[in-house]
């Protein structure tokens, strides 16, 4: 994959940097001293079991969720100092494009270019090219004036990536895009973030089947229980649920074979 430097001054600088991340919700901890470094133009996806703390993880990396411990950069940049919010491009999972009130298509997506403009000040010719662009991505430049309530849950699923893209985004997370989504929109999804990729971004993608986008990964990384336990090659997800890694810095492979959550009940040290 193609890949440009975070920070020009620093060749090959993470884009993104957490070390020793903790996330506790309503007392329970949800991750537990997570070390993760995503390099520029990497394409990698978060694989494990339900509760294992993916979407928590992704919610951390954009600052939408606190770390309880541990520290995390963003381009260079600790989090508590980052500004640049037009770098991220985010889909959380099982988001919803239609609203009460009618909507086009290309107002969804447009609404992707305000972080890039200023005040109330109307969509530059930039604005305009950016969402047409990002329509022709994700193959919806011809429903641009359609209403968004008239299309598929797939079609939809679209425009939420299409919003991201608009606004230019260098990192870019998608949280399940895929769940639901039948195999043409799976294929149209494989086909934006390709050209995303070969472009340079760096994509994070949580998902529970890989489908289409299984040729497009470079790197794995699975999560159980809250914690780390694999960092490497691509695994198939089926591979990556019958990981079980009982010693630091072992990978013991056994593809097929679901281990056992690590459930504890008892109070977690950090």
């Amino acid at each position: 994959m193609s890949s440009s430097p975070s920070d020009p001054s620093v060749p090959d600088s993470p884009v993104i940097d957490l070390r020793d991340g903790a996330v506790v919700i309503a007392g329970r901890p949800v991750l537990r001293r997570v070390d993760l470094t995503v390099r520029s133009g990497e394409f990698v996806t978060l694989l494990g079991p339900n509760g294992s703390g993916k979407s928590t993880l992704v919610r951390a990396l954009t600052g939408l969720r606190p770390l309880a411990r541990g520290t995390l950069t963003l381009f260079g940049t600790p989090l508590e100092s980052f500004r640049d919010w037009h770098r991220l491009g985010f889909v959380p999972q099982r988001a919803g494009a239609a609203s009460g009130v009618p909507t086009s298509v290309r107002e969804v997506v447009a609404s992707g270019r305000l972080t890039r403009r200023r005040g109330l000040r109307p969509a530059s010719r930039a604005d305009r090219a950016a969402v047409e662009s990002a329509l022709e991505l994700v193959g919806l430049a011809d429903r641009a004036k359609d209403s968004v309530a008239t299309l598929s849950g797939g079609q939809q699923q679209r425009v939420l990536i299409a919003r991201a893209l608009a606004g230019g985004p260098d990192l870019f997370f998608l949280d399940e895009p895929t769940a639901g989504v039948d195999l043409p929109n799976q294929q149209a999804l494989a086909g934006a973030l390709h050209a995303l990729s070969e472009a340079g971004s760096t994509i994070v993608l949580v998902t529970h089947e890989l489908g289409p986008l299984a040729p497009l990964v470079d790197r794995t990384v699975v999560l159980r229980d809250g914690c780390k336990v694999y960092d490497g090659p691509p695994l198939a997800v089926d591979d990556a649920h019958g990981h079980h890694h009982p010693e630091a810095g072992r990978h013991d492979h056994h593809p097929g074979v679901i281990a056992p959550m690590d459930r504890r009940d008892e109070e977690v040290t950090w």
